[in-house]
């Protein structure tokens, strides 16, 4: 009497146990993420405490602010001055959202606020300024992407905030809440101020 070739029995319940035990390995990956207390909405940003991408971008025709030409957002447009690099555009929902938050930072005598328009079209940018204000003291205009490759953009509105020696101190990925200025950003401004007063 032949013996039918196949597993044996104990490698027969491994193989039958496998998916359960990927199924608990996971439930507990998620749980471990659950319970660290992490936001799991904040993205890591590789450029924290590193100098900030080089910026050279041509400007947003006809854009105006306080009835002055804006000018195109270079490097020398943040250089020596602690700013906020926001990324919007005038397709971007969230972006109109966060706008009256971005206004009214851009009254905070302490920073500099420069937008990059994000792979937008010029009318509709200027409508979307024309509509709600214009708070960036030069922008920058990024057709193609490739300045948000450069910053790591994940998805807009995304912001920065860069030392006066060109470091990026902070990233706000998604739109500004009241909270988030309030217990991000401004800590973050704050502690900057200090340091560059030592």
């Amino acid at each position: 009497m032949s013996e039918t070739a196949g597993p044996s029995k104990p490698r027969r319940i491994l193989i039958a146990a496998l998916p359960l035990l990927i199924f608990g390995a996971l439930t507990g990956i998620f749980l471990m993420q659950l319970i660290s207390g992490k936001d799991n909405s904040v993205i890591p940003s590789a450029l924290i405490g590193k100098p900030a991408p080089m910026l050279a971008l041509a400007p947003l025709e006809g854009a105006v602010r306080a009835g002055q030409p804006v000018p195109a957002l270079d490097s020398a447009a943040i250089k020596g001055r602690l700013t906020l690099v926001n990324v919007w555009a005038s397709w971007c929902v969230p972006c109109r959202q966060e706008h009256p938050i971005i206004l009214g930072l851009a009254q905070d005598p302490r920073i500099n606020v420069v937008g990059i328009n994000y792979k937008d079209k010029n009318d509709a940018a200027l409508a979307f300024l024309g509509e709600l204000g214009n708070p960036f003291r030069a922008i920058g205009i990024d057709p193609k992407g490739t300045a948000a490759i450069d910053w790591g953009v994940y998805g807009i509105p995304e912001s920065f905030l860069v030392g006066p020696d060109g470091t990026i101190l902070f990233k706000q990925v998604g739109p500004f809440s009241d909270d988030a200025v309030k217990n991000k950003l401004l800590p973050k401004i704050e502690e900057a101020l200090r340091r560059a007063k030592n």
